[in-house]
């Protein structure tokens, strides 16, 4: 895995895009590693949080969309989303409307959250705004945190 996380390193704002990207579908990934280790080395941390949150809200997209499409067995055998966890997603998010897309930044529950928010048609536009938003703001705090924690070394 550790070897696995150094490619996406090597390929810089590029493979960190791409890395974004696969930890916000359902894959066990996490980009923070690459993320952290980007702006370790020097790289610009605003490049590095603009590429890890396109990449990172075009993943939660997919999700988005992929519920969308409807077909439970589908998610069950591709995304690994159970129909009882779906329907327990979908119960808690009644009534919460579109802007719980802002929680999609959230590990494990925030892929369901997209998932369950397209299958439920949720507002498209609001989904993706308040998503990237909530993507954005978690990389900001990843990003100075990460400057901050090398300042103290």
């Amino acid at each position: 895995m550790i070897a696995m996380l150094d490619g996406f390193a090597e390929y810089g704002y590029w493979g960190l895009l791409i890395a974004s990207f696969l930890a916000a579908t359902v894959l066990p990934f996490s980009s923070e590693v690459v993320f952290a280790a980007l702006v370790a080395s020097g790289m610009d941390i605003w490049q590095c949080i603009f590429y890890a949150t396109i990449g990172n809200a075009a993943g939660g997209a997919t999700c988005y969309y992929l519920g969308r499409l409807g077909n439970v067995k589908w998610l069950e055998k591709w995304l690994k989303i159970k129909p009882e966890k779906l329907e327990k997603t979908i119960q808690w998010l009644h009534g919460k409307g579109a802007v719980m897309g802002f929680f999609g930044f959230l590990p494990v529950v925030g892929d369901a959250m997209l998932v369950a928010l397209g299958f439920m048609r949720a507002n498209s536009t609001v989904v993706m705004i308040t998503m990237t938003i909530g993507k954005f703001l978690r990389y900001l705090l990843i990003g100075f945190g990460v400057e901050g924690i090398l300042s103290w070394l």
